[in-house]
């Protein structure tokens, strides 16, 4: 595509370079075969603010009555925002 005049755009001469674009990282894998570490996810319910709040899993570990996240979510308080960090329950958090 050209704009403006005769000067080709940043992406056909990209195109015409030779050079391959860099790929893309893989995904960060999960220790428990669901949601990779280091993405955003829906956190449903936290102990200290009802109703669902984005927020980033950090990492997974497995205890006694299941899988548990780490996550860090913001949730508004009356005085502005609080970003937390806990661990929480699989079954309360979803993909985003």
């Amino acid at each position: 595509m050209r704009r403006g005049g005769s000067r080709e755009s940043l992406g056909d001469r990209a195109a015409q370079s030779g050079v391959a674009p860099p790929s893309r990282p893989a995904p960060a894998p999960s220790t428990d075969g669901g949601m990779p570490v280091g993405r955003h996810c829906w956190v449903h319910d936290p102990p200290e603010a009802a109703g669902t709040w984005p927020g980033l899993l950090v990492e997974w570990r497995q205890a006694a009555d299941g899988w548990q996240g780490r996550v860090s979510y913001a949730v508004s308080r009356p005085h502005g925002s609080a970003l937390v960090e806990a661990w929480l329950p699989a079954a309360r958090l979803e993909p985003r």
